[in-house]
């Protein structure tokens, strides 16, 4: 009897090793997909829309159309800063300072791509909660150029990364012409490196991850169901109202309202501009992250704003000063530019009209009359231009956004204005105290500006040993 229970024992505790020793079932392997369900893939893909789910994809990788479009706009939007910022900045300032300008754009690029491999990226979209990502893609971990999804479901991860690193490297660039000719080059980079953990990663989060606050098309438990195409908040204003925080705390340029100080080349201004206008179709129609029929709308209303507020601004010059001026059609076509920008795929061509000749008259307003009237020495209108278009921008976009040109709107249209009045206070109360507090740190450790024996000599030899002309 005792040998007997001896064996059931012996017997279980077997079973029960055997059990224990069982590998873990294999996940499901994917069904091969019927002839039916390729075509529909092919459809997808046309379309730029989903695969078929649970179907083992024959095409499982980036579309190849869709993901050479973002590779073009990728590169547009990088052609924006380097070298379109770059030249109509440079021109704009005085030409002993035209170097700094350029040295500033190309610093920036650098330090932002490294912060963006590190852990820009994650914390702007991997995770988190609804104000900031999490670590789980630092160094780019787990972003492959094979995979999709991270961005849409036909472009490589890797692309997305990309695309994204070339918005927050014209972003701070932006605010450069805010405080050109009196702001320490090393002053400026720590500036920036600050300046991206505390405002623009959490804004690219808030705004374009499927957890953000402000992520209406894409979060539907965000508390803020704002809508964002191509960057208004996060772009524009970000940077439009950091700019006029840090002008009015960096003080006014010496010799400021005592002598004159105009361009000293329209020429590259203007060359900067049309490098800026064509760069600018990869930042709104790359949007759209792939080339499809959003696409084409971004791009015929980036045009027709772009276009028009040129066009309105140098009339207003026309008619206030009896002369319209290069400069004033460069200024009106960034301007159209930044109003669209929010709105760009989701609102008619029509409606891009309207929001172009608005475009040009608020803008020109604020440049014109609100900077003197307040005396803020905002150098190269980075506030008047960014900062109060991108708002505008982001007003209007809720006012004419159209389910019938994008149908995402259509779930968010009821209360959408409300939505983006929030989504702006927020942006502006955000960024004007981030920025204070770092420049007041940058300020209080090395310094904001240079003496003012090198800013009167100008900062092209003194901080970077270099003249941009020899005669």
């Amino acid at each position: 009897m005792l040998a007997l229970l001896g064996l059931f024992g012996l017997a279980a505790l077997t079973g029960r090793a055997q059990t224990a020793a069982a590998p873990a079932a294999a996940p499901a392997v994917p069904k091969e997909p019927t002839v039916e369900q390729r075509i529909a893939d092919l459809e997808a893909y046309i379309n730029n829309t989903a695969r078929t789910p649970d179907v083992a994809s024959k095409i499982p990788g980036p579309g190849p159309g869709h993901n050479a479009w973002q590779m073009v706009s990728t590169a547009l939007v990088i052609f924006m800063t380097l070298p379109g910022l770059a030249l109509f900045y440079g021109g704009l300032v005085r030409k002993k300072n035209v170097l700094s300008v350029l040295a500033q754009c190309m610093g920036i690029a650098g330090l932002v791509t490294i912060l963006w491999w590190a852990v820009g990226y994650s914390l702007a979209f991997s995770g988190g909660n609804a104000f900031i990502g999490d670590l789980g893609n630092k160094f780019l971990n787990g972003v492959e150029a094979g995979k999709t999804g991270a961005g849409y479901y036909w472009i490589s991860d890797t692309m997305w990364a990309m695309f994204q690193l070339s918005f927050a490297i014209i972003t701070p660039a932006l605010i450069v012409g805010a405080i050109a000719e009196r702001m320490k080059f090393l002053a400026v980079l720590v500036f920036v490196a600050l300046w991206m953990f505390a405002v623009y990663f959490p804004f690219a989060h808030m705004v374009w991850s499927p957890t953000g606050l402000m992520s209406g098309p894409l979060n539907p438990n965000a508390a803020i169901k704002a809508i964002d195409f191509a960057g208004g908040t996060v772009v524009h204003m970000t940077s439009g109202w950091s700019a006029l925080v840090l002008c009015i705390i960096l003080g006014k340029r010496a010799g400021f309202g005592k002598e004159q100080m105009p361009p000293h080349s329209m020429v590259l201004c203007m060359v900067g501009t049309g490098m800026l206008w064509v760069g600018w179709y990869g930042f709104n129609a790359g949007s759209a992250l792939g080339a499809d029929a959003i696409a084409s709308n971004a791009f015929a209303t980036t045009t027709l704003a772009a276009a028009t507020a040129g066009f309105v601004w140098a009339v207003a010059e026309w008619v206030t000063r009896g002369k319209p001026s290069v400069l004033g059609f460069c200024s009106g076509i960034v301007a159209g530019l930044v109003v669209i920008t929010p709105g760009a795929g989701f609102v008619s061509v029509s409606s891009s009209v309207i929001m172009g000749v608005l475009a040009g008259i608020v803008p020109f307003f604020a440049v014109n009359y609100l900077k003197k009237m307040l005396g803020y020495d905002d150098a190269l209108d980075t506030f008047g231009v960014h900062g109060v278009g991108g708002t505008l921008g982001a007003i209007l976009t809720g006012i004419f956004a159209d389910e019938k040109v994008n149908s995402v709107v259509g779930g968010l249209k009821q209360g959408l204005i409300m939505a983006q009045l929030k989504a702006i206070l927020i942006t502006i109360v955000w960024s004007v105290v981030a920025t204070a507090i770092i420049a007041f740190i940058v300020k209080a450790i090395i310094g904001l500006r240079p003496t003012k024996e090198v800013e009167f000599a100008g900062l092209d030899v003194s901080e970077h040993g270099e003249e941009g002309y020899l005669n």
